[in-house]
């Protein structure tokens, strides 16, 4: 590395790999790419089926764990983040998602975040991907993430798109265009049958760049702030401790869960938190690690009566036949992410639109450390999109090599447990539907046996469990407790953005990945000084 750059970015993930490329595009400036994780060298990181193995592996995962949540049994909730390159999106189930439309318009009527409508950031995402729908009024045909449309043919999912329709519940061609509810087949971030992860689809083609570098298994300890400016970082790599200086910008793209740990290192956060790990005091932002917030899901199971799941795959000459058909042609059961259809529905009559989402697959998975055991049946799983219950980031100490401290607070509020407990009634009533009337055996988690309401509770918070998408920590917003501006500088001090997932004021109902990246390239054009493109208002179908 060299002693000093224009711009510091922290994080290769899926904010930070958008912003590398765009960054260093017009050769004017010099960029670092700091990662405290390896390259993305696992051949299982781009088999999109394996990854019911990467996001498992300790090698390329921090293996957070929440702290103790007391509404889920004192259980500690298992929190996988990448560790390499690529961030989580080398590890996550690679589900194409944005959110709703009506999530960015909240953004900007609710939190006061001008120009954060969907139709600002609608051309975002529209440039950012290449669809294998094709480019149209919804979807982009040339930008750099693929994502393609579900390929699987298995008459469960046939039967789970049937059953939207015949409960009522609804059915879409495509979540993210004209229709966002209902049940559907879903897009993945893949292309020609690999996954494509933000390392794969921005920073890797940047790095032939001679004003780009990157430093794998480099470790922040802290940002260097003189005079409330940002002007550099203090890293350990390599045994040393090196400083490195930011002429013009550090950028913190670490996620929900460390993009505040390195605040706080830094001596920015609340002074309390500070205090208690003595570290000294930079800039009092009581706002930084608070406002955490999370999709906890509950899945369900049921045998199912003909055998035609997924459930063999894993048997050694199926795992060897399906493995050289992927080598050989990037096709099959290997170019799959298998939660292929999913849906987005509404769990009552009151909410403005769906605040409950699918994730199906024909096969149920359960683990046993870190080894998988696939079963005869299929999954249906249901999030929360909106949660009430929030939580936050703090400091389990002032060592940059430890674990920051994750308190969600789930199922704090009375308001989140009675919607996880109408998801489960969705469920059902989904999968009572004829259509699944040749498949449907017995049900196998929760055990039939459990009834009433009262039961059903006592499951729920026995069982709960993360999404994966932890966000809102660092929020934009214009109030005290509120982070970053609308432009993702830090209040109070210049020279220093987060641009993360933790930056959202409210958690998108849907996954991350897509919103993250958008709000990345948006990022870019606030850093670079360029005009925002143009807003596009998409036409859609709202029940």
């Amino acid at each position: 590395m060299q002693s000093e750059y224009d711009y510091i970015i922290l994080g290769a993930g899926s904010a930070g790999c958008v912003l590398a490329n765009r960054l260093s595009e017009n050769g004017e400036f010099s960029v670092l790419v700091i990662e405290a994780g390896p390259m993305d060298n696992k051949l299982l990181i781009h088999i999109p089926a394996g990854v019911s193995s990467v996001y498992k592996d300790s090698s390329i995962n921090w293996n957070y764990h929440s702290e103790t949540e007391s509404e889920l049994g004192k259980r500690q909730i298992e929190l996988p983040r990448g560790k390499v390159l690529g961030g989580s999106s080398s590890i996550n189930s690679m589900v194409y998602m944005r959110g709703h439309p009506k999530d960015y318009d909240r953004w900007q009527t609710e939190f006061g975040l001008k120009g954060w409508s969907y139709a600002d950031c609608l051309p975002y995402f529209k440039n950012g991907e290449t669809s294998e729908r094709g480019e149209n009024e919804w979807r982009g045909g040339s930008g750099p993430l693929g994502v393609s449309r579900a390929k699987l043919d298995n008459p469960v999912f046939d039967a789970f798109i049937e059953a939207g329709a015949q409960s009522g519940q609804g059915q879409s061609d495509d979540l993210n265009g004209y229709r966002p509810q209902g049940v559907a087949r879903l897009d993945s971030t893949t292309r020609d049958g690999r996954r494509c992860s933000a390392a794969v689809a921005h920073l890797k083609p940047a790095l032939v760049r001679s004003n780009l570098q990157l430093a794998t298994h480099t470790l922040v300890e802290k940002i260097l702030i003189e005079n409330k400016a940002a002007t550099g970082v203090r890293v350990s790599h390599r045994g040393q401790s090196l400083e490195i200086r930011a002429h013009r910008e550090v950028i913190v793209s670490c996620g929900a869960i460390k993009s505040p740990q390195i605040l706080m290192l830094s001596g920015v956060g609340p002074v309390a938190e500070l205090r208690q790990h003595d570290i000294d005091l930079t800039h009092d932002l009581p706002g930084v690690g608070r406002n955490l917030q999370d999709h906890l899901k509950i899945h369900c199971t049921w045998h199912c009566t003909r055998d035609v799941t997924y459930h063999k795959v894993d048997r050694p000459w199926n795992k060897l036949a399906i493995g050289l058909r992927w080598l050989t042609t990037r096709k099959g059961f290997g170019a799959s992410n298998i939660w292929e259809a999913g849906g987005l529905v509404s769990g009552n009559e009151e909410v403005l639109y769906p605040n409950l989402q699918y994730h199906f697959a024909p096969v149920v998975a359960n683990y046993e450390g870190r080894k998988i055991k696939l079963e005869q049946g299929f999954t249906l799983q249901v999030d929360q999109l909106r949660p009430t219950s929030k939580g936050h980031v703090g400091l389990n100490s002032a060592n940059p090599a430890d674990k920051p401290a994750a308190f969600f607070n789930y199922l704090a509020e009375a308001h989140d447990v009675r919607e996880l407990e109408q998801g489960f009634a969705k469920i059902k009533d989904l999968i009572s539907q004829p259509a699944f009337d040749e498949f449907r055996g017995k049900r196998t988690d929760p055990a039939v046996e459990v009834k009433s309401s009262r039961e059903i509770e006592d499951w729920i918070r026995a069982t709960a469990s993360t999404d994966f998408h932890p966000s809102c920590s660092c929020r934009m917003g214009l109030d005290d407790m509120s982070v970053v501006d609308g432009e993702m500088k830090v209040q109070g001090l210049d020279r220093l953005r987060v641009v993360d997932a933790s930056v959202m004021p409210e958690i998108v109902s849907g996954n991350l990945n897509a919103p993250t990246q958008m709000i990345a390239a948006r990022a870019a054009d606030f850093i670079l000084g360029k005009s925002p493109l143009m807003p596009q208002a998409a036409s859609f179908h709202f029940q």
